[in-house]
């Protein structure tokens, strides 16, 4: 027994040492993308050129300790240079207005006004974890672990994820790559926004209607939408079967990080009554990839359920249940979902697959993307027993007893807590 405890404090001790100098390896917290051929880039004039030669980010190169330590992730992705058209905001669509600075605890985001009317955001590719350390990793010294985390994230995920939203007839951002540089109009946000690389794309409330659909009111977000629910009653509901296929699509593609934050809602009305047809947005974690021994120990169901990695075998489904599906779909029938999970299959063939992912540079495309795509086909083919388990897992949930995510501030005089159709 006595050799069996001093064999695990070694063990222990050894997993501890190679974990100090696995993350030792960069003290950085935060890196924008790197232009190549470039040394000076403030001496660049970019209204000379319509495009540029960019790596995402280089802060998560590693070595082979890091990688047997932290993953191998997409790290090969995040550093490999791509062409990426130059935009700039005064003739982008007319001219754009800047309005605001964006939140988000990762990302950084600004959004616009085109002239048409549309609202637009500007979403950092690049990450920015500071607010998510906790205080003790920076007393022991571990905040690469989470800065590290993010090379977990493929980088132009949503960019297919929106081409296969298309095929699956499932709204989008429809997000495009675009390198923002230093420009008058950005003013006082240059220092942050200027010389980086974006995701363009819709914002997911507010403006002019830029959906296919009719007869739209406006864009609203979950909380406004759980306002206007409880001050109308049932007048105000939710295309169920849209989202019910949006959360199997989740699904699909892997995308663990599902809050109530993260979805608009196209409101249409007919007559005095509005149906809201969910809009998803922010696709960080779409087909998000983890190995390695730190961050498999973190992704155990019993630490962190949510968090998966993107494989054919869904880990543990249950963890991808979230309060947003109870306050949602809590009281949607199996068939529904059943339903939904086929007409997923029949529409998401494997060309329509393969097109889908022909969006990608080529020289992004041959690191994993036959590895991706291949674990989308086999998902889809799996998707009705998905579906049942999904909503088997709903029908053990209780009702919620507190706010969602995002309406932490609002009083049961404002929203209905439990779900929104509990009235």
């Amino acid at each position: 027994m006595k050799k069996v405890i001093i064999g695990a404090f070694i063990l222990l001790l050894a997993f501890i040492v190679l974990t100090y100098i696995s993350v030792s390896s960069s003290d950085k917290t935060f890196g924008t993308c790197e232009i190549l051929n470039y040394d000076e880039i403030g001496s660049l004039d970019f209204r000379a050129h319509d495009s540029v030669l960019v790596a995402a980010s280089t802060l998560y190169q590693s070595n082979g300790l890091k990688e047997i330590m932290q993953g191998e992730q997409y790290r090969k992705v995040w550093a490999t240079p791509v062409k990426v058209p130059i935009v700039f905001l005064d003739t982008l669509m007319g001219g754009m207005t800047v309005i605001e600075k964006g939140g988000g605890k990762q990302t950084h985001s600004l959004k616009l006004r085109a002239a048409d009317g549309r609202i637009y955001s500007l979403r950092s590719i690049n990450k920015d974890p500071e607010a998510l350390i906790p205080e003790f990793a920076k007393v022991l010294g571990l905040e690469n672990i989470v800065v590290d985390g993010i090379s977990a994230q493929h980088p132009y995920a949503a960019v297919v994820v929106a081409k296969l939203s298309a095929k699956a007839g499932i709204l989008s951002t429809e997000p495009s790559i675009v390198f923002v540089p230093r420009q008058s109009i950005l003013g006082g946000f240059n220092d942050t926004y200027g010389n980086r690389l974006f995701l363009l794309e819709h914002e997911t409330e507010g403006g002019t209607n830029w959906t296919p659909f009719t007869n739209v009111s406006e864009i609203v977000d979950t909380d406004d939408l759980q306002e206007l629910r409880k001050k109308y009653g049932n007048k105000v509901t939710i295309d169920e079967i849209a989202l019910v296929k949006a959360r199997l699509f989740d699904i699909l593609i892997g995308d663990w990080d599902r809050h109530a934050k993260q979805w608009g809602w196209v409101l249409r009305k007919n007559g005095r009554h509005f149906k809201a047809v969910p809009l998803p947005g922010d696709r960080d974690n779409a087909f998000f990839n983890i190995d390695g021994l730190i961050p498999t120990l973190l992704a155990n169901k019993n630490v962190l359920p949510g968090l998966q990695s993107f494989e054919k075998e869904i880990n543990y489904l249950p963890g991808l249940v979230m309060p947003f599906d109870v306050y949602f779909l809590k009281k949607t029938p199996l068939k529904i979902f059943a339903d939904a999970a086929r007409d997923l299959q029949s529409v998401l063939t494997d060309d329509a697959i393969e097109e889908a992912f022909s969006v990608w540079p080529e020289e992004i495309y041959r690191l994993n993307g036959d590895k991706i795509k291949n674990t989308v086909k086999y998902r889809r083919d799996n998707l009705v027993a998905y579906a049942k388990e999904f909503y088997n897992e709903l029908e053990k949930r209780a009702f919620l007893t507190e706010p969602l995510k995002g309406s932490e501030d609002k009083s049961s005089d404002e929203v209905t807590i439990a779900c929104f159709e509990c009235d």
